[in-house]
């Protein structure tokens, strides 16, 4: 699996960095989300998924 961030639709509040932060991090200097692995390892792909379901302008896509 593998995750995205849209960041013209992110608004950096940080919910997926503290829902998964396995996969994802806030980069504060630049107001958004980012993904940190290349490849989402299978321990965390709930919290992954968790993440996209509860990102609240749906910027995170995984797949």
């Amino acid at each position: 699996m593998k995750a995205t961030v849209d960041i013209d639709l992110c608004i950096g509040c940080g919910l997926c960095e503290a829902t998964c932060p396995e996969v994802f991090k806030l980069d504060e200097d630049e107001g958004h989300s980012m993904v940190i692995v290349e490849t989402i390892p299978p321990s965390a792909e709930a919290c992954a998924e968790e993440a996209q379901e509860n990102c609240p302008v749906g910027a995170i896509t995984v797949h």
